[in-house]
């Protein structure tokens, strides 16, 4: 017989996956919440009706102790649309709770590096991924849900659907991204995905229900770097900021580059040029223009 507390549980539990589904989150969004509500209940017997702000303030400082302020963040959200929505309390018992802000500027990659990238990846459908996460500054999600009806060769565009926050855009489609994503598709000749899932292996990859996991891109260019010895903490959204950071370089405006990106905000687009060489060259050229106006004379020093 199924204990009391588990049939509460399961019941709660399907309506926060129902009502974040209802909501429009993302699925990497419904599934870290999700998983925030299977930790909590775990760790409380699965009894969520009552908790106290004295055994929430032991389960985040024990989780603390195990994860990072990053699963910190994503409990105290996930668990905040748990109160108001299924449970339909106001949330603020845990106000004390405020993890740092921290803002860190990410590590990229030179085109040098990139290309190594490239090429060392041993596996093709991984290649070629990782060079259309670069070649248009998408990010993994985007990437591995790539359609073919998505790819206007006509305009030489790209449509991103269902990109962060649901929004749609179009991103340009460099002349040697189409080429590689045509002789690509000639390999395994899907009808719908451009990277079709890699379980049965490229052979079969035509007959696949699915995109390619993100899971496997992921340790895959972890492999990779490893295996370069790059000094680096490179992602597969490490592309997406080189991408972006090289666009600067080149000269591309930040607002078109705002839009490319499908940033709502240019503050966020603007950290790109923390990270340009070009930039930092500027500000040395401009600060070193203004300091040369002034003589500091040494005659006449006591």
């Amino acid at each position: 017989m199924t204990p009391p507390n588990d049939l509460q549980f399961n019941h709660y539990y399907s309506l926060h996956c129902k009502h974040l589904q209802l909501k429009g989150y993302q699925p990497k969004t419904i599934d870290a919440y999700s998983r925030t509500i299977r930790r909590v209940g775990a760790y409380f017997d699965y009894n969520l009706d009552d908790l106290s702000e004295d055994q929430l303030l032991d389960y985040f400082t024990d989780l603390l102790e195990r994860r990072s302020w990053s699963t910190v963040k994503l409990d105290l959200y996930g668990l905040k649309f748990f109160y108001t929505y299924v449970l339909k309390r106001q949330w603020s018992e845990l106000t004390m709770i405020k993890p740092p802000k921290a803002v860190r500027i990410p590590d990229i990659v030179t085109p040098d590096e990139a290309q190594l990238i490239f090429i060392t990846t041993r596996e093709l459908s991984y290649r070629v991924l990782f060079f259309t996460l670069y070649s248009m500054g998408l990010r993994i999600s985007e990437g591995l849900n790539l359609r073919l009806g998505d790819i206007d060769a006509t305009r030489m565009r790209v449509h991103i659907r269902k990109g962060k926050r649901n929004k749609d855009r179009f991103v340009p489609l460099p002349e040697n991204a189409l080429r590689v994503l045509r002789a690509f598709w000639c390999v395994h000749r899907h009808q719908q995905f451009l990277f079709p899932s890699r379980k049965r292996g490229l052979r079969y990859a035509a007959e696949a229900l699915s995109p390619m996991d993100r899971g496997g891109a992921q340790a895959a260019i972890t492999a990779v770097v490893r295996e370069l010895n790059l000094k680096k903490r490179i992602s597969c959204h490490s592309l997406r900021h080189s991408y972006a950071t090289h666009l600067l370089e080149a000269g591309v405006d930040l607002l078109e580059l705002q839009r490319i990106l499908g940033h709502v905000s240019i503050l966020t687009t603007a950290r790109y040029t923390h990270l340009t060489a070009v930039t930092e060259h500027n500000s040395f050229t401009q600060i070193n223009q203004l300091m040369d106006r002034f003589d500091i004379q040494w005659g006449g020093v006591r």
